[in-house]
């Protein structure tokens, strides 16, 4: 049996400064290099949905879609292509530092279709202007106004523990039914809103659901304006998924914060029952 030859992995630093740079009209800047299974047509329409407003928080980012990234080492690899071998050791992204940029390099051959790609794009998007600009205080008070009511579940594995470890502080019971409010559906509300108005609560934890819960509500909100999706396609097995009614509240409330761009439309439609 004839052997496979090794692909050669690049250094992402390389990768950077010889892949000619795109613009879209929102003036966010990207990157298409190697065998990455989608065309520059087909990414132009994911990359101009970020809102103008929210790119141009995002001037010093260069996001580079590339077929896998290996982060095995302290410098970040690149394949220009796909094996199985290389696919195991991928990562969906790595963000590198290169000539005064932040350069994120996104593993497209690890996607398994637009939705993944888009949502994994978008996913840091969200992360990195909240890094750079930081959560509008409105949906702070919303999101904890949510928190406090007991609304069930999440948007992510990050703000559902955040929000946990920031509430826990404040309502002073036995372990047993700390475990049952995993669930965010037994908490007492007015302990929890006694312990806020007391400072009882984790405030570290307060500002990491904070930062998560905004971070996913963009990405999301996003997505929403590229493709058409289901509220069940957000749902994951590690946590409970936030409930419809307070998702498109949050949702509402970041497409009035960030417009969406010419040609993209916001709309959440709801499914009837006969």
């Amino acid at each position: 049996m004839a052997e496979v030859a090794q692909m050669e992995l690049l250094p992402a630093s390389q990768v950077a400064q010889q892949t000619p740079l795109l613009q879209s009209e929102n003036r966010l800047s990207y990157a298409i290099f190697a065998d990455t299974h989608i065309t520059a047509q087909e990414l132009e329409p994911i990359v101009q949905a970020v809102p103008n407003a929210v790119a141009a928080a995002l001037t010093k980012h260069t996001y580079y879609f590339v077929p896998l990234t290996i982060g095995e080492t302290e410098e970040t690899m690149v394949a220009p292509g796909y094996t199985i071998d290389l696919g195991d050791r991928a990562m969906c992204h790595r963000n590198v530092q290169f000539d005064g940029a932040d350069c994120i390099f996104i593993s497209t051959r690890l996607m398994q279709d637009r939705f993944a790609l888009a949502f994994e794009f978008f996913i840091n998007v969200g992360h990195h202007f909240v890094e750079a600009a930081g959560v509008p205080q409105t949906f702070c008070d919303l999101v904890w106004s949510q928190a406090v009511a007991e609304v069930r579940g999440e948007t992510s594995q990050d703000s559902y523990e955040s929000r946990r470890r920031a509430l826990d502080r404040g309502r002073g019971e036995s372990p047993g039914s700390r475990m049952a409010e995993r669930t965010f559906s037994r908490v007492d509300l007015s302990a929890a809103a006694r312990g806020a108005e007391k400072g009882r609560v984790d405030e570290k934890a307060k500002t990491s659901f904070f930062e998560s819960a905004f971070s996913d509500a963009l990405a999301i909100y996003m997505l929403s304006l590229t493709l058409d999706f289901n509220y069940t396609d957000l749902r994951e097995r590690e946590y409970p998924l936030l409930a419809a009614p307070a998702l498109a509240e949050r949702l509402r409330h970041v497409a009035g914060l960030f417009p969406p761009n010419s040609g993209y439309d916001f709309q959440i439609s709801y499914r009837h029952k006969f």
